[in-house]
């Protein structure tokens, strides 16, 4: 059996979860017309509306972004912006975040190492989970 591998003294990891009921999302898109732009960066519009289950999709987004402002420890802070956390696809189709604004200030100010994040959706709920490894106190 491996030990558990921990980070570096150096190193402090959070996290961040959510779920969203996908009815939710899609409520809101369909009724507040705008939110949509607040919420959603083009390019996550561009690919969700691609997808044949569009709202799964844009779902999982929203609790990706919730996630990721949680693994900060500041939920949706003054100045930052549902679009300052982008979800965006590597290559290979694996979910990874682009930062913007006050969020990508914010890591930079706080020293972020690494973020990582994952996304599950079915057609009623979709969850996110994400890890920000900062540096350590020391």
């Amino acid at each position: 059996m491996k030990r558990p591998v921990s980070p570096p003294p150096s190193q402090r990891i959070q996290t961040g979860v959510d779920i969203v009921r996908v009815d939710r999302i899609a409520r809101l898109v369909r009724e507040h017309a705008q939110s949509e732009k607040e919420i959603f960066t083009p390019g996550e519009l561009e690919y969700c509306r691609g997808k044949r289950r569009m709202y799964e999709h844009l779902a999982a987004r929203f609790a990706g972004k919730e996630a990721v402002l949680k693994a900060f420890g500041t939920g949706l802070a003054q100045r930052m912006r549902w679009t300052d956390v982008e979800i965006v696809r590597e290559g290979g189709g694996r979910p990874c975040v682009r930062l913007h604004g006050r969020v990508a200030e914010r890591a930079v100010e706080e020293r972020l190492v690494d973020l990582d994040v994952s996304l599950s959706h079915t057609d009623g709920l979709a969850v996110a989970h994400a890890i920000a490894v900062w540096p350590g106190e020391g």
